[in-house]
């Protein structure tokens, strides 16, 4: 017999179907029936019973790697469930029901965030033109200020040099 010998699909569930149903036989018995390793056999018997006891989440990814379009969908799917239905939902796919609420409260905020974050680039122009604005403001009251003021010392010369002239 080989050392390492491979094993199609086929064989190991007829294996398996033949252990399930060997009565009082042990499993030593039907690996040596089968023509292998005993040990094989088991670690078979072994890793399909934690298949059957766990078969683990339809989703078993993080809650942090799914996509904003899976969160969405997610919350989507889960809307409207009583406390025992969405907890079952959750467990199906790996999650709590604190993680739809942070989404949810995630998706929430994020139409503010996200629209402050658009328009970032539009209110930072409008700053510059406004503060740009301010200043040639600030120069012509200046320069207005200082024609006025001219203004009026013209006419305090024109009257002074009048009242001389007469």
């Amino acid at each position: 017999m080989n050392a390492k010998q491979t094993y199609s699909v086929e064989f190991r569930e007829q294996a398996l179907a033949k252990v399930l149903q060997r009565g009082n036989r042990s499993v030593g018995t039907v690996a040596s029936e089968l023509n292998m390793n005993v040990l094989t056999l088991r670690k078979w018997i072994r890793v399909s019973n934690a298949a059957n006891r766990n078969p683990g989440p339809v989703d078993a990814r993080r809650p942090e790697d799914w996509s904003l379009e899976e969160r969405l969908l997610a919350l989507q799917q889960s809307h409207g469930l009583s406390d025992e239905a969405l907890n079952a939902w959750c467990r199906e796919r790996g999650l709590f029901a604190h993680h739809l609420n942070q989404w949810r409260a995630q998706f929430c905020s994020a139409g503010t965030a996200s629209s402050a974050r658009a328009n970032a680039p539009e209110m930072r122009a409008l700053k510059q033109a406004n503060a740009q604005l301010q200043r040639e403001l600030k120069r012509k009251e200046k320069a207005l200020a200082e024609a006025a003021a001219l203004l009026v010392l013209s006419k305090k010369y024109q009257a002074l040099f009048r009242d001389e002239d007469e």
